[in-house]
């Protein structure tokens, strides 16, 4: 691999103006697709293989044009103080909304507070119900800007009017953190590689690579069904790895350039060097992001192979498209070790001095290697402390309760709770299918009257049949809020009352709405998290033996993700669920984690880590290979990789920080988990325990049975044919001169 990614490297150095052209064209392609597409809305959510699915399905067929997943919204009106939703002007006013609201072109069904009992006990609170013939996604903006203007006008009678509902789902913004941590990595490239223009290059390939994944992921938007939220994801990743995979190159390039290598064979060597740990540190980011597949919910597959796709961009982008801007650079890039003038270099006589110095990298890597076992102890007790609030942790997913308060839908949310329970904010559905059944009308009536009976229920509304009258749905009021334990265990309670229904009648009875559906998402996720990490896990950790050549290396880099992992939920657990650092971190509602946060952090946090395993170990692994002492090669390996891997760690810090400012709750929380997680995984785990488990193990570390070694192909990311390939042109060298004598 080294020998064809080389030669890959001096294509594109030397066709600069092609490759250049090449990447130019196809983002201006998928910009041009981006413009031309519909945008993109709140993707469509099934959840195959759930209850609460089969009872979305099942409505469509016995309850035809009642639109079951379509757009909901609930206009909630309130009187001034000292008057009453049913005082003639405030009835007035609604009723005029309602009219207003029932002419919508997309619009099911008006629902009349008046005629509905939608009007609260004490008369201060009344909400009107309105349902859509599609989904959220698919709602048209001329239908959102009528249900805003409905609102408006009811406003100006008097009254306090705010939207909830999926109806008005808006498009999540990131926030000007976004910028500050774009602005975080470029001051720390600039410092790593000491020059302006070379700090430029990891920059500008990253927002290409981001431009064409983001523009195709809009393109496509609407035909592949995929949520604003996903090319918000990939653009988080993207842009990470897109600035460390080209950081890897650069730094390498000036490296070779350093040790008196012309700036083509400095290129090629380059790539042929990290440009193989890129390749298999993107190999196993995309393993981890396309197993989410194996959840079997769509949504999350999607998000997991757009974000796919926005590395394997990346990585392709360090390989041909950072030569070639390095073509054009010149020398404006600098060999390692020289500054630009503007930044203080020059100066031969200090350049020199500080390159017979040992570095910190080194300084730190022999220390560690004096204190194995104490390094090694305090980085796993240390993650271990912070690993424990993971024990607490609590899956859920978001409703209205958890928008920021200065939405309206967070505002109806609160209006609804005072005025009509906590409950109300999350109805059941229960969906009773009897059809096989030779009384119907008893067989309802008897799962109203079991599920009356249950702890935690406020309200049980009668039975309303379909037209055939062999299927009936029952809507159920709990008493606690949508995302807390005691909704989630009545849900639970009635299945169990509907099994034994089934057993005494034929009768199927089935818990939908989406209270219940997120229910059934959680664990849906929670029982999948561990076949996801052993496919996953499994997968990479085979990788890496064709990588490393070794057993124990890829069994310590697994081991250490998953210290680092614990941590990391341990984090969100204690700031988003238990609030510590709440208000800075921009938290305005407590409460269980996003139930796709957990296995999606699992799957980003891992191809991560793999990345820095890669190109720290790759660096010892190298040094080892050309005939350096375990303990040596450690230190040599940390010489040459340690400055660049931090900096490559604290530009993912810097980007994913900047997605805490996000208007998404799973955005924010993602974001912050993923920072977290890389801080813990690259300064604990691969800075410190990592050296320090291959000091102790030395040269068992790099032990591979002889029958494996003879049966795995030889990929050469240490560059070893390259090394033969200088020996073979110092040889030809030494001919000559032969002949010349």
């Amino acid at each position: 691999m080294a020998t064809f990614l080389y030669r890959l490297g001096r294509f594109s150095f030397r066709k600069r103006h092609f490759v250049a052209l090449f990447w130019v064209a196809l983002l201006a392609l998928a910009g041009a697709g981006a413009a031309g597409a519909p945008a993109a809305g709140n993707s469509s959510f099934s959840i195959p293989g759930t209850e609460a699915q089969k009872a979305f399905d099942l409505l469509d067929e016995r309850f035809p044009g009642t639109s079951a997943d379509g757009a909901t919204a609930r206009v909630v009106f309130k009187a001034p103080d000292g008057q009453k939703m049913t005082d003639p002007g405030n009835k007035a006013a609604v009723s005029e909304a309602v009219e207003e609201l029932s002419g919508g072109s997309e619009v099911v069904q008006v629902s009349d507070p008046y005629q509905g009992g939608g009007v609260s006990r004490d008369g201060s609170i009344a909400y009107a119900s309105v349902t859509y013939e599609v989904s959220g996604m698919e709602l048209e903006e001329s239908s959102r800007e009528a249900l805003k203007a409905a609102a408006e006008d009811a406003r100006a009678s008097g009254l306090t009017v705010e939207i909830g509902g999926d109806a008005l789902q808006a498009v999540p913004e990131t926030g000007s953190a976004e910028i500050i941590g774009i602005g975080v990595a470029a001051v720390v490239l600039v410092i790593t590689l000491g020059s302006l223009l070379a700090a430029g290059l990891p920059l500008l390939t990253a927002i290409v690579g981001v431009g064409i994944g983001v523009a195709s992921i809009t393109a496509l938007a609407s035909t592949l069904d995929l949520g604003s939220t996903t090319s918000i994801l990939a653009s988080m990743i993207g842009l990470a790895v897109g600035i460390d995979y080209a950081l890897f190159v650069v730094s390498r390039y000036r490296a070779e350039l350093a040790e008196g290598r012309t700036r083509e064979e400095a290129a090629g060597r380059a790539v042929g060097t990290a440009g193989s740990a890129v390749v298999f540190a993107g190999l196993t980011v995309v393993i981890a992001l396309v197993g989410l597949s194996v959840v079997n919910i769509p949504m999350l597959t999607k998000m997991g192979i757009a974000a796919a796709g926005t590395v394997a961009v990346a990585v392709l982008i360090a390989l041909t498209l950072i030569p070639a801007l390095l073509g054009y650079a010149g020398r404006r890039v600098r060999p390692a070790g020289e500054k630009s003038k503007l930044l203080g270099g020059g100066r031969a006589k200090d350049a020199k001095d500080k390159a017979e110095r040992p570095n910190m990298g080194t300084r730190w890597a022999s220390f560690v290697v004096r204190r194995p076992l104490a390094v090694l102890l305090l980085g796993v007790v240390g993650l271990g402390a912070a690993a424990v609030p993971a024990g607490s942790l609590e899956l859920g997913l978001p409703d209205d309760g958890s928008q920021p308060v200065s939405t309206t839908q967070r505002r109806a949310y609160d209006l609804l709770s005072e005025g009509f329970g906590p409950g109300f904010n999350g109805p059941l559905v229960v969906v009773v299918d009897a059809e096989g059944s030779d009384d119907p009308q008893a067989v309802f009536k008897q799962a109203g009257d079991e599920i009356k009976a249950l702890d935690d229920v406020v309200n049980v509304a009668p039975a309303a049949p379909n037209k055939a009258g062999d299927t009936a749905t029952i809507a159920v009021i709990p008493d606690a809020k949508p995302s807390s334990v005691a909704t989630e265990d009545l849900v639970h309670d009635i299945r169990a009352a509907g099994a034994d229904i089934k057993d005494g009648t034929g009768a199927d009875v089935l818990v939908t709405g989406a209270t219940a559906m997120n229910i059934d998402v959680s664990q849906k996720l929670n029982d999948a998290l561990v076949p996801y990490l052993v496919l996953v896990v499994g997968l990479a950790f085979l990788l890496l033996i064709v990588v490393f050549r070794s057993i124990l290396v890829p069994l310590k880099a697994a081991l250490g993700f998953l210290l680092s992992v614990l941590a990391a939920l341990g984090a969100v657990v204690a700031v988003y669920q238990w609030g510590w650092l709440s208000g800075l971190m921009g938290v305005e509602e407590t409460g269980p984690i996003m139930s796709m946060m957990p296995i999606f952090m699992v799957g980003v946090v891992f191809g991560l880590a793999m990345d820095y395993e890669v190109f720290l170990v790759t660096r010892i692994r190298e040094a080892h290979v050309h005939g350096e002492k375990p303990a040596q090669a450690v230190v040599t390996g940390f010489r040459y990789s340690a400055r660049v891997v931090t900096a490559a760690a604290i530009i993912m810090i810097a980007v994913f920080s900047g997605f805490i400012g996000s208007s998404d709750s799973m955005v924010k929380m993602i974001g912050f988990g993923l920072a977290t997680a890389v801080l813990f995984d690259a300064f604990v785990v691969r800075m410190a325990i990592v050296p320090a488990v291959l000091a102790l193990l030395g040269e068992k570390a790099w032990w591979l049975p002889k029958w494996l070694d003879r049966a795995l192909p030889n990929v050469d990311v240490e560059g070893e044919s390259l090394a033969a390939l200088d020996r073979a042109a110092d040889k030809d060298d030494e001919d000559k001169e032969l002949v010349r004598a």
